[in-house]
């Protein structure tokens, strides 16, 4: 069961915005001179509205660059001062959210392995109580949509209605083309359960790598989030963490301009209608898809009842392994995407399994 959670649109309190969300900065501020130069670069392009930095990095393993602590915040209000953009920063624990709010930052996040944590949650939101700060939590490094969805409820519970998710990708169990798979599933159901959320995207942190970053950013768009945060600096190639997914503010700006910024609704009169006609369609075929999953169940029934006849088990590999080869290659030929046609077929004959054991107890 999920509460129902009293969130404010971005428009509530960011009210001059004018297009989707966007936070620039670079991973880790570095210095003052990296930042305030950062900082008027990425002020110039009057769609980004918010600086972000990383003060407190917390890293996987102790003897990389873990920030520059405290002085940091100074640098950030610097910026405030200087280019008029709100400033943001990562707050992981109590201490952190204390001190950030001291130094007036507009904009805290939850890191991805905070997230994870309902103790340091409840640590955050309990300093966040009675203040009216934006707060944006990133999804736990696992696809735990409650865990996620636990932790908003904590800040929420807090008082605090300037609320977003970040969506930012999951730790991989292989080797993938992303630094974290993007699991885009996750967030549509985030985004079914909490339909008021605001949800932006982190394509830095998804791609680990500039090249996939117009990719992610213009997917997240086609799939209707709310903004981007992506990290720029000077320099990226001398910069103390993650040089390898940040732009410069100058190739930020030719990707902004490349995106493609989708609606949930057309200007076109005739759209809804044909939308109507074509989902028609769609509903017709998947009732003609669940008859015949039906139908194929009741010989699955057949089966098992025949099996356990014949005392034979209801797990037979040789048959999956030939069922799963010849119905990837008849989904291949039919222009089926290979890893969609495997998972189905996957979970259809795991459930025929199911199915055939419960008949033998």
């Amino acid at each position: 069961m999920v509460t129902e959670l009293n969130i404010n649109p971005i428009k509530k309190w960011l009210p001059q915005i004018n297009n989707p969300l966007l936070i620039a900065g670079p991973c880790s501020l570095e210095s003052e001179e990296q930042v305030i130069s950062t900082a008027k670069l990425l002020a110039a392009d009057p769609r980004i509205f918010v600086f972000r930095g990383g003060v407190w990095k917390p890293r996987t393993r102790p003897g990389s660059f873990e920030g520059v602590g405290s002085i940091g915040l100074n640098w950030l209000r610097m910026v405030k001062e200087e280019t008029g953009l709100r400033v943001g920063t990562e707050v992981a624990n109590a201490q952190h959210t204390e001190e950030a709010l001291k130094a007036g930052i507009d904009v805290l996040w939850v890191g991805a392995r905070s997230t994870a944590s309902p103790f340091v949650v409840q640590e955050i939101a309990d300093v966040l109580k009675g203040t009216d700060t934006v707060v944006m939590v990133k999804n736990p490094v696992n696809p735990d949509v409650q865990l996620w969805i636990g932790a908003l409820e904590r800040i929420n519970q807090a008082g605090i209605k300037n609320l977003v998710a970040i969506h930012r990708g999951f730790t991989p169990f292989s080797d993938t083309l992303y630094r974290n798979y993007p699991n885009w599933k996750t967030v549509i159901e985030l985004k079914r359960l909490l339909p008021k959320l605001p949800i932006i995207c982190d394509p830095s942190h998804i791609a680990g790598k500039r090249e996939l970053l117009y990719t992610i950013s213009q997917k997240a768009f086609d799939m209707g989030m709310d903004g981007l945060m992506i990290e720029s600096h000077l320099d990226p190639s001398c910069a103390l963490s993650d040089k390898e997914q940040q732009l410069k503010p100058a190739d930020l700006k030719l990707l902004l301009d490349r995106l493609v910024i989708r609606h949930e609704n057309a200007n076109n009169p005739g759209f809804d209608n044909q939308l109507d006609l074509l989902r028609s369609r769609i509903d017709a075929l998947d009732k003609e898809l669940l008859e015949v999953l039906s139908s194929r169940l009741e010989i699955v029934k057949e089966i098992g009842k025949y099996k356990k006849e014949n005392n034979v088990t209801a797990l037979q590999i040789n048959r999956w392994t030939e069922l799963m080869d010849n119905r990837v290659k008849m989904g291949t030929d039919m222009n089926l995407n290979e890893t969609f046609t495997k998972i189905l077929f996957q979970l259809i004959h795991e459930d025929s399994v199911r199915m055939q054991t419960e008949i033998m107890d």
